[in-house]
């Protein structure tokens, strides 16, 4: 095991090496990317070196999803399964850096989001307190300890304890990757919950703006496990939605969420749209006489909904330009659904020499090179806290 450094001797080097994890609503499995990092704030400089996503087993993304229902677990079982997460999320660094022919011992940094088991930012009464909350879990010091570096974790608590919701984070990084002087730019991200980020052109960080526009992945997905028994958890290429026809009676139910109507700052997760949003989904489309594939159609065609109207009515700035990434850029039927939903050009990372499936962990790794820099890397003006902090846990 290599000495570790001091946080002061790693903020020296004029680049680090940083790796950053993500497991998303979508629970599809734990992203790496490995990145070097060159300053920070405005003058931060990215090189992506490596991406990999170990995909979970499917009891292990059964167990992720009871146990982000809120209704099952309890505190054996958080306990196991954040060491058990801290375990794997060690093992996709290991499995990033031998992809990318970098030595582990080489890696100086690690950001790890960990996955997200309950987020309640409406405020909630409890023990005659008024209380919001939020629960990420994969132990850092297990990835700190694998490793032999500093690991920067539990990002969103403390944006929370300053009043904001503690979403969404990765705009911060958008500003720092994306932003352009002459142009206003939005960016969507698509995984399992939709967000967006507006960047008005030459903005500063106070000008800008991001929320959840609702569902992104997360109701497809379900809809794809029921109709097929389980044995497949996405719609590969849009090929199913592709297939049926978009039911305009179940699109008038859909667009009748009193979220999509919810003005800024928002924020929403698997509490909302998990499974008995789902259930009652299927209800209505059984009411309705909807066939299963119809559904499917008409469920893409509604997170495409939510992305117009939310770029028409709750961006203060019209984006000159919209830049879809996540899992959702990967299909063609849902890009489809919001091209045909905007008149503005719509493209993909991809267009513009970004990877899209690494978008998410590249961001934590950005977020966590701030945190040890003592840079504030929340923005208030997108989660609602009352002034700048400085997000993430420090393990040595």
């Amino acid at each position: 095991m290599r000495t570790r450094c001091a946080l002061e001797e790693i903020t020296r080097k004029p680049s680090l090496l940083v790796i950053g994890l993500m497991s998303g609503t979508s629970a599809d499995g734990m992203d790496a990317a490995l990145v070097r990092i060159e300053g920070c704030g405005t003058d931060t400089r990215v090189v992506q070196l490596g991406f990999v996503s170990l995909p979970y087993t499917p009891e292990e993304r059964d167990t992720i999803l009871r146990l982000a229902g809120g209704e099952s677990g309890g505190s054996r079982e958080l306990a196991l399964f954040s060491f058990w997460l801290g375990e794997r999320s060690a093992k996709a660094c290991l499995a990033v850096c031998e992809k990318a022919g970098i030595a582990p011992e080489q890696v100086d940094l690690v950001g790890s989001h960990g996955q997200t088991v309950f987020h309640i930012p409406q405020e909630t009464e409890y023990l005659g307190e008024t209380i919001r909350a939020t629960l990420q879990v994969g132990e850092g010091s297990v990835i700190a300890e694998k490793l032999g570096c500093a690991v920067v974790s539990d990002f969103r608590v403390r944006d929370m304890a300053a009043g904001g919701q503690g979403a969404p984070l990765v705009p911060y990084a958008e500003y720092l990757l994306y932003r352009r002087e002459r142009e206003s730019v939005g960016l969507q991200n698509i995984g399992g919950i939709g967000n967006i980020t507006v960047l008005p052109r030459g903005c500063l960080l106070e000008d800008v703006f991001a929320f959840d526009t609702g569902p992104g992945n997360m109701v497809m997905d379900q809809i794809v496990e029921r109709m097929t028994g389980g044995k497949q958890h996405y719609d590969a290429g849009g090929c199913m939605a592709a297939s049926g026809h978009v039911r305009e009676d179940l699109l008038r139910y859909l667009c009748n969420d009193p979220y999509l109507y919810q003005a800024p700052p928002k924020t929403t997760g698997r509490e909302m749209y998990g499974k008995e949003y789902v259930d009652a989904l299927f209800c209505e489309a059984q009411r309705l006489y909807v066939a299963s594939v119809d559904l499917l159609a008409t469920a893409t065609r509604f997170t495409a909904e939510c992305i117009g109207y939310s770029v028409e009515h709750y961006c203060p700035v019209q984006p000159d330009c919209l830049i879809v990434g996540g899992g959702g850029s990967l299909n063609p039927t849902l890009m489809r659904d919001i091209r045909s939903r905007l008149r503005i050009p719509v493209y993909v990372n991809e267009d513009l020499g970004f990877d899209s499936e690494a978008k998410e962990a590249i961001a934590f790794a950005i977020l966590a090179n701030e945190c040890i820099r003592g840079q504030a890397n929340n923005v208030p003006g997108v989660t609602g806290a009352r002034h700048p902090v400085v997000m993430g846990k420090i393990s040595l």
